[in-house]
C-alpha cells in the first residue's frame, strides 16, 4: 500500500502536469476527485467557485488574497475559454491597460461576447467578471496575448470611450505612444467613416507631442472628404517628458506617472536642515543599523516544482520542518542585510562628497543586492544564478492588486528610472519616486522592499535628510500607501507617510 507521502507525490505530479499545459485555471474534471480533495487538504489548490481552482502555497493564511492576484490572468483567460469558446474579447478599454503594459488585477473585468448573458460572475476578495452580449471586433482585429483576448490597438482606441481619456490618461497616454503610424488606424477611420472619431485621436496625438502623426490623421481624412474637427480628449496638456518613443511601454508609462505624480510630492516635507560633516552623517548611519533590518516579502508565484516533489517522495518535506528552513533562512537574511547595509553606506558616502544620487544608485545598486543574498548562496539555499542579475520569472506582491510587469521589460524600466533620478532636480521627489518606482517594477525575484529603502535612503543622504526607518508598526500603513499609488495612481499617501517617518 502506497504511504501518504508517496500519495502526495501523485497527486503533486497531477498538478504539475496541469500547469506545465498552461492551465492557470484548474477545473474538477482536470484532476480525480481522489487528487483534487488531497490537493485541497494539503494547501495545495484553493477553491475559486463551484467547478473551478486555483494552485496555492502552503505558506498562504486562510483568506490570504496573493494565491488569486497572481493566478487572476490565467484564470480569466482558461475559464471565459471554457465558457464562450473563441467568441469573447475583452473591453477595449481593459485592453488598451493590457496593451500600456498595465496588468492591474480590475475590481470587476469587462468582458464582450455574443453568448453572453449580460451577468455578473463573483470572483475572490471582491472581484468580478461582467460579461456582456455585445459584438466584438472581426478576428484580425482581435490580439491574443497569454490566452486573453484583446482588441488590437488600433480598434481599441477608436473604441474606447471619450471619458476614458481623463479616468485613465497615463494609461491611454502610454497606449499612443505604442502606436508606431497611423495606417492601420487610418484604415479602420476611413472604412468606418469615423470622422468625430478621428478628430479625437488627432487632439489626442497632439498634447503628447506627436504633431506629425495628428496632422496626417487630418491630412487623409479630409482628402477623402470627411469633416474632421480636432479635439483635444484629455483634461490637461501633457508637459515635456522627455522621450516617448521608446520601444517599452512600461519605461513610457514610468515617465507619464513619474511627471504627473511629482507635481503632487513637491513641498509635502519639511525643508530639509543644513547638510551635515560627512562623517557625522555616517556615524549617524552606523548608529542607526541596528533598528534598520526590517525586511517586507516578495513572493514568486505559485507553482509546482520538483525540488519539492523529491523533498516529499523522499521524505523529507514535513510541514513542521518548515520552521526549522525559516529560521536558517532569517539568520542568512540577517547576515545578508548587513553586508548590503556596509555596500549602501559606500554609496551614501560618494553622495555626500557631491556625486549625482541617480548615477550612483545606477551604479551600486547591484551589489547591494548581491550581497543581501551573498549567505544564502553561500550556505545552499540559493544558487550563485540567482543573483546574475534582474529577474527571468514573473513575481507577485503579497496581498497586492499590483502585478509587477513582465520580466522582459524590467531592464528598460530600470535604466527609465534611473535616468529619470539622474535628471530630477527635487530631492523630494528623488524620495518618494525613487522607492515607489522601484518597488513598482519590482526587479528582482525578492528583497525588492530592502533594496527599495535603500534607495530611498541615498537619496534622503544627497538630500539634507537623516536616514529614515519604516517603522514594523506602521507596515500597514506603508503598504496601503504603497498600494494606492501603484493601483489607483495616488501618490499623496505614500509622500505623506514618508515624510511622517523622518526623524532627527
Amino acid at each position: 500500500m502506497a504511504s501518504p507521502s508517496e500519495k502526495l507525490v501523485s497527486s503533486l505530479e497531477a498538478l504539475k502536469k496541469l500547469q506545465d499545459q498552461g492551465l492557470g485555471a484548474i477545473r474538477s474534471a482536470d484532476l480525480t476527485r481522489t487528487h483534487r480533495e488531497r490537493l485541497l487538504k494539503h494547501g495545495f489548490l484553493q477553491e475559486v467557485m463551484k467547478g473551478w481552482y486555483i494552485p496555492a502555497r502552503l505558506d498562504d493564511a486562510v483568506g490570504e488574497s496573493t494565491a488569486w492576484y497572481a493566478s487572476y490572468w490565467e484564470f480569466c483567460a482558461t475559464y471565459l475559454t471554457s465558457r464562450f469558446g473563441s467568441d469573447w474579447c475583452l473591453s477595449p478599454e481593459q485592453s488598451l491597460q493590457l496593451h500600456a503594459g498595465n496588468m492591474q488585477v480590475p475590481v470587476q473585468l469587462l468582458v464582450r461576447s455574443s453568448k453572453a448573458r449580460n451577468k455578473v460572475t463573483n470572483l475572490p476578495h471582491g472581484t468580478s467578471l461582467f460579461d456582456v452580449k455585445a459584438s466584438l471586433p472581426s478576428e484580425q482585429d482581435i490580439d491574443v496575448r497569454n490566452g486573453l483576448r484583446l482588441f488590437s490597438l488600433p480598434v481599441a482606441l477608436m473604441s474606447c470611450s471619450p471619458s476614458y481619456y481623463r479616468q485613465c490618461p497615463t494609461e491611454l497616454r502610454t497606449a499612443l505612444v505604442v502606436v508606431k503610424d497611423a495606417s492601420a488606424l487610418l484604415r479602420a477611420l476611413l472604412d468606418g467613416g469615423h470622422s468625430t472619431i478621428a478628430g479625437r485621436l488627432a487632439g489626442a496625438f497632439r498634447n503628447i507631442g506627436r504633431d506629425r502623426l495628428a496632422d496626417e490623421i487630418l491630412s487623409i481624412m479630409r482628402a477623402a472628404d470627411f469633416d474632421v474637427r480636432e479635439h483635444d480628449p484629455f483634461e490637461e496638456k501633457l508637459p515635456s517628458v522627455g522621450n516617448l518613443r521608446e520601444e517599452n511601454p512600461l519605461s513610457v508609462r514610468i515617465r507619464l506617472m513619474w511627471q504627473r505624480m511629482r507635481a503632487d510630492i513637491v513641498g509635502r516635507f519639511l525643508a530639509a536642515k543644513p547638510k551635515k560633516d560627512v562623517q557625522v552623517y555616517l556615524a549617524d548611519v552606523d548608529d542607526i543599523y541596528a533598528t534598520d533590518a526590517y525586511h517586507s516579502l516578495s513572493i514568486e508565484g505559485y507553482r509546482v516544482n520538483h525540488d519539492l516533489i523529491e523533498r516529499v517522495r523522499s521524505g523529507d518535506w514535513n510541514p513542521d520542518a518548515e520552521e526549522v528552513d525559516r529560521q536558517q533562512r532569517d539568520a542568512m537574511a540577517a547576515r545578508g542585510y548587513w553586508q548590503a547595509f556596509q555596500k549602501v553606506r559606500e554609496s551614501v558616502k560618494k553622495c555626500l562628497e557631491g556625486e549625482n544620487p541617480g548615477r550612483v544608485a545606477d551604479e551600486d545598486h547591484g551589489g547591494w543586492y548581491r550581497e543581501l543574498f551573498a549567505p544564502s548562496v553561500a550556505v545552499g539555499l540559493l544558487k550563485p544564478s540567482d543573483l546574475a542579475g534582474y529577474r527571468s520569472t514573473a513575481v507577485y506582491i503579497r496581498r497586492s492588486m499590483h502585478v509587477p510587469p513582465s520580466s522582459e521589460s524590467v531592464r528598460g524600466a530600470m535604466q527609465t528610472l534611473f535616468e529619470l533620478l539622474e535628471a530630477e532636480e527635487d530631492p523630494t521627489v528623488r524620495i518618494v519616486l525613487g522607492h515607489f518606482i522601484f518597488v513598482y517594477i519590482h526587479p528582482y525575484t525578492d528583497g525588492n522592499g530592502r533594496t527599495g529603502r535603500f534607495l530611498m535612503n541615498v537619496m534622503m543622504a544627497e538630500g539634507g535628510y537623516p536616514w529614515t526607518i519604516i517603522p514594523v508598526e506602521r507596515r500597514s500603513d506603508y503598504m496601503s500607501a504603497l498600494e494606492a499609488a501603484s493601483v489607483e495612481g495616488n501618490i499623496v499617501p505614500f509622500a505623506d507617510f514618508i515624510a511622517s517617518c523622518i526623524v532627527e
